[in-house]
């Protein structure tokens, strides 16, 4: 196999194309537009979503092809979770309803508790990363990017974890270890001794007590991330305690 010189050939710049195509406007059709500033959060919240009408009509706006597709994820839940998917679909793009951040953030200012209660985590980990661009203080938006890294590299890892054949519950054997150095230049990192993690996560949870708009999703975040059993965290812990019972 020949050696490729560059992971990304034409450098990382060649991404933007693709970055700024994924980034276009969500055209609409009349009646699809967001609701008012001042929509009844509450009666969103009882109204339950209608079922998914399959297959996908065609000629739909890609607000209405959003929708479509919204409609089977969210299966069993209400207009209110259909909004929210909505406006982030919305705000992740360059171009957005100008009233669109202002009916995000008042979403959550007003329905934290209903949001945290009833979204599926997918979708609050997008609610925490739209934060990133669109929270009206430095350290939501601060807190909120930080939280966009941490949940990127951690997909594209687990990604990869899926190729090995092992589940995300199974940890790695320590004997099975490839000593060759990491890729950079970086330092190794000490499964059984490293404190990387707490570097890590540590500081996410303090500098959650001073953003006031994504503070309490952060740490409700942190707290699922604590007891997810798939994740990498919990196989080094796995790992950790397998060489201590080995002693």
């Amino acid at each position: 196999m020949t050696k490729q010189s560059e992971t990304f050939p034409g450098g990382i710049r060649s991404l933007l194309p693709s970055y700024r195509q994924r980034r276009s406007l969500l055209t609409h059709e009349t009646g699809e537009e967001l609701p008012a500033i001042d929509v009844d959060f509450k009666t969103l919240a009882a109204q339950p979503l209608p079922p998914q009408i399959n297959p996908r009509p065609d000629g739909l706006s890609r607000v209405a092809k959003k929708r479509h597709m919204l409609l089977g994820e969210l299966s069993g839940q209400s207009e209110l979770a259909l909004l929210h998917g909505l406006l982030i679909s919305h705000l992740r793009k360059h171009t957005y309803p100008d009233h669109a951040p202002a009916l995000f953030l008042r979403l959550w200012a007003e329905e934290e508790d209903w949001m945290l209660g009833n979204l599926p985590t997918r979708w609050l980990i997008s609610a925490i990363i739209t934060f990133a661009d669109h929270g009206k203080s430095e350290p939501d938006r601060k807190l909120a990017q930080s939280f966009n890294i941490l949940f990127s590299l951690m997909k594209i890892y687990e990604a990869e974890r899926s190729y090995s054949g092992l589940s995300a519950q199974t940890p790695f054997r320590i004997m099975d270890r490839n000593k060759a150095p990491l890729p950079m230049g970086m330092k190794d990192f000490s499964v059984l001794k490293g404190d990387l993690e707490a570097h890590l996560l540590a500081p996410l949870w303090r500098d959650s007590n001073d953003a006031p708009a994504t503070g309490r999703l952060a740490r409700h975040l942190l707290t699922l991330l604590n007891e997810d059993d798939g994740t990498v965290f919990r196989r080094f812990a796995l790992m950790r305690q397998g060489a201590e019972n080995a002693k």
